[in-house]
């Protein structure tokens, strides 16, 4: 897959996978790698800037298996910028498939 289309998307993937609730970092990598190839640290600087934009927070949580995890959190803010780049996307590829099928 064209790196250029996912740079762009990733941002939109993590915050849509915290819709659905609280993840930790290597939980989203493995579900995001799941549907699209990226290298295992892509997604920290990401999160990183997510949460200096207060649109995650982040909490740490015990866990059976080793140490603690981090889980990031969508803010209200973060809620509400997923709906607007959500939004934004879908008219962006009904645009691009509006131009693809008028060749």
């Amino acid at each position: 897959m064209n790196t250029q289309f996912k740079k762009g998307a990733l941002e939109m993937c993590v915050l849509s996978q915290l819709v659905g609730g609280d993840k930790y970092g290597y939980e989203l990598t493995e579900k995001i790698s799941g549907e699209m190839s990226i290298a295992s640290g892509t997604l920290y600087p990401i999160l990183r800037r997510l949460k200096a934009e207060d649109y995650v927070t982040t909490y740490l949580q015990e866990s059976e298996s080793g140490p603690a995890r981090k889980y990031y959190q969508l803010t209200d803010k973060g809620r509400q910028y997923q709906t607007e780049i959500r939004s934004e996307w879908e008219e962006f590829i009904r645009a691009v498939n509006q131009l693809l099928t008028e060749v």
